[in-house]
């Protein structure tokens, strides 16, 4: 079990100039906040001994500060504490800009361009060092870096060959027409999505299988989000977010809104505040449901509506 050390304090009254150097000490040093005066960091992190310099810096200043040691007593209290260092909104947070900043990156040029991905790797650094605790926020806000810095390097290295970082490669969609595509029966949010996007924007004469077992895929079938089908979970993508990087889809940013919601849903990560709606109603559609084509069907109209809404959102170019 995690244990901590605590900074007690309370400071001078009228003494604004003290509050505001804490404030901005406590949160660069990413310390929960357990109350009003209270905040905790992981004991033997490397941002703890800020901790013993902020408690001087008070008592110089003629506030009362005292570092103490705490160690819980159950796993309810180490879950109740943890989740004071939960990240996943930072990270969101973060994403939003990495997205904005990769559709804007084609009018910047290459200096404002290569400064915007530079900013938003120290930003993604200084917030990756304060996580005590990291999880697929943190991967997902990775990968998004990492989608960002790659089409710098497509947009500003002047044509010049480079090794390719990315695990999953850039398709013709010409090459998957009038194809059937399998994947497991019962589908859920990944393979529903992944499925309306095959059907609205890869191949619109799409064929759907549904399987039990990946063996029984049918032959020259297209197969998704199953073990070892040719399009499935790759790192940390979900297998919709494989699709739009392979048929070079990510940079709808409707589409990569829906992305994030399934992504979240699927296997967790960055919280979309769009997501447990869509879950919702993607579960009245399965109860409403009598098999797997008709729930699709039900569901290709919930993923249009999804996608109008965030493509009217987007903002008019300038």
């Amino acid at each position: 079990m995690t244990a901590y050390q605590a900074l007690v304090l309370s400071l001078p009254a009228r003494n604004s100039t003290v509050r505001m150097r804490l404030w901005r000490a406590l949160k660069d040093n990413g310390c929960g906040v357990l109350r009003d005066g209270v905040y905790l960091l992981p004991a033997g992190s490397a941002r703890a001994p800020a901790l013993a310099e902020m408690e001087s810096d008070i008592r110089a200043e003629g506030g009362f500060a005292m570092t103490v040691d705490m160690n819980l007593k159950s796993g309810a209290q180490a879950e109740q504490v943890r989740k004071l260092f939960d990240r996943s909104a930072d990270y969101g947070d973060l994403v939003e800009k990495i997205n904005a900043a990769k559709a804007a990156l084609p009018r910047l040029g290459l200096r404002r361009g290569q400064t915007l991905v530079q900013r938003l790797r120290r930003s993604f650094e200084k917030l990756a060092e304060s996580d005590f605790f990291p999880g697929p926020a943190k991967a997902q806000a990775e990968d998004a870096l990492a989608s960002l810095e790659t089409k710098a390097e497509e947009l500003y290295s002047g044509g010049e060959p480079r090794a390719s970082k990315k695990r999953v490669r850039r398709l013709d969609p010409a090459k998957f027409q009038n194809r059937t595509w399998a994947t497991r029966s019962s589908p859920w949010v990944d393979r529903l999505a992944s499925a309306w996007l095959i059907k609205r924007f890869i191949d619109s004469k799409a064929k759907f299988a549904w399987i039990e077992r990946p063996r029984d895929c049918p032959r020259n079938a297209v197969g998704f989000d199953f073990e070892r089908a040719e399009f499935t979970h790759s790192g940390n993508r979900v297998t919709f977010e494989v699709l739009l990087a392979s048929f070079g889809l990510d940079h709808d940013p409707a589409l990569v809104a829906i992305g994030a919601a399934v992504h979240f849903l699927d296997i967790g990560g960055i919280p979309v505040a769009d997501a447990r709606g869509l879950e919702t109603v993607l579960r009245g559609a399965r109860e409403r449901s009598r098999a797997d084509d008709e729930l699709l069907s039900e569901a290709m109209r919930i993923f249009d509506f999804f996608y109008s809404a965030y493509e009217k959102e987007r903002p008019n170019p300038t």
